[in-house]
């Protein structure tokens, strides 16, 4: 299985969609479906009846799934979005920014 461009803590664009420009950090990645999770993009809101649980009831927001072809990672330098590459420094597999040249992860 390949390494993963994308991981949780990561900032990220949105490329596409109703959210598309907006920036965020990776909350969930579900490789097996190919989705991420990105704080506060991609709003959601489920009409809840009341409950024994939650007697008021009301409208849930949270934030959805979202395709992970979507998002692309930001650049450290300028938050523009940029593909990423995998290069070995001292030894270790790291992810570098196509645009810039910097390592995402040290």
């Amino acid at each position: 299985m390949a390494a993963a461009k994308i991981k949780k803590g990561d900032s990220v664009v949105v490329l596409s969609g109703k959210d598309k420009g907006k920036t965020g950090t990776v909350s969930k990645v579900m490789p097996r479906e190919s989705k991420v999770v990105v704080e506060g993009v991609n709003m959601a809101a489920r009409h809840r009846k009341p409950s024994q649980q939650n007697p008021q009831g009301g409208i849930d927001r949270f934030e959805a799934p979202m395709h992970i072809s979507k998002v692309a990672v930001a650049d450290p330098k300028d938050g523009k979005p940029t593909r990423v590459r995998f290069e070995e420094k001292d030894g270790k597999k790291v992810r570098v920014a196509v645009k810039s040249g910097e390592t995402i992860d040290g």
